[in-house]
């Protein structure tokens, strides 16, 4: 299994997936990566199959989707069997792990770039004879956000240079890449170029898919909160499950030059305010799961 495969499970590609009648459901695969990304790491990386079992039958997940994920999730190069005190369960691979933490930066960051911070630019060129990293760095440079401004150039926000250097260190595509900090200085109206690099419109119809599903949860814990911590954890999986892909999509482009009423100015208040109602609820229901 690729890197590239790995990065895509671990970034969520399928937890805003869009049907003809609207939003398709989270695969158990999904939930498994983000409670591993939220949970795993403060416990060495492992967490034992039955207590994975526990929290993920919080999410209406069946025991047999979880056994049939984590398999999965074994098979891809994410998860790695290990017994502790005793007990069978999974965790973490290193590359998994890596990409997890490039993450956070991505996932838990509050505050837009200005476009005063510039951007950066990764320039590469690949033998024909090599053209499998070809697309490689193109399906990882795309994966991260990036937007293509011709063949071989890619344009992002200048924050993304350290993860994208970390990338392609892990990936040895070093030799084949340059990366140049930018500042755009003419012809176009940079919003109109914007929206050339970028799919805006489908950035703003995922924001307000996002808005439109976890809105009414967010009110619902201001105004009449639950008093079973379980519910706060499924609630904060699913609404972390559902923001962590939209980081990706969107690199952080500066606010200056996205269109008036961009639905994800709006959609970040929303995650943000989940978590400060969620995080320590789910996170005192996951401790009182794994305790022996």
């Amino acid at each position: 299994m690729t890197s590239t495969s790995v990065a895509s499970d671990l970034s969520g590609e399928d937890a805003l997936a869009q049907t003809d009648q609207g939003l398709a459901p989270v695969s158990p695969r999904t939930f498994i990566v983000t409670v591993y990304g939220l949970y795993g790491r403060r416990h060495d990386g492992w967490l034992s199959i039955a207590s994975l079992i526990a929290l993920l039958g919080d999410l209406g997940v069946d025991e047999q989707a979880v056994r049939s994920s984590i398999s999965r999730l074994k098979r891809r190069g994410i998860l790695e069997a290990r017994r502790q005190d005793g007990l069978a369960g999974y965790e973490l691979s290193q590359e998994a792990r890596e990409i997890l933490q490039e993450g956070d930066e991505r996932i838990f960051r509050r505050e837009r770039p200005s476009l005063a911070d510039g951007w950066v630019l990764a320039v590469f060129s690949v033998p024909e004879r090599e053209r499998s990293k070809r697309h490689q760095l193109r399906s990882r440079l795309s994966g991260m956000g990036f937007g293509a401004v011709a063949p071989g150039v890619w344009i992002a926000p200048a924050h993304l240079y350290e993860s994208t250097t970390a990338m392609l260190e892990r990936l040895g595509l070093t030799e084949y890449a340059d990366l140049l900090r930018s500042d755009y200085l003419a012809f176009t109206a940079l919003p109109e170029k914007v929206r050339q690099w970028w799919d805006l419109d489908e950035l703003d119809l995922r924001y307000k898919t996002f808005i439109a599903a976890q809105q009414p949860v967010l009110e619902r814990w201001q105004q009449q909160p639950p008093t079973d911590d379980a519910t706060a954890f499924a609630d904060y999986i699913r609404a972390l499950t559902s923001w962590r892909r939209l980081p990706y999509l969107d690199p952080g482009l500066p606010t200056e030059v996205l269109p008036q009423h961009w639905a994800g100015l709006r959609a970040a208040p929303v995650f943000f305010a989940l978590q400060t109602e969620l995080e320590g609820r789910a996170h005192a229901h996951v401790a009182r799961t794994l305790k022996p």
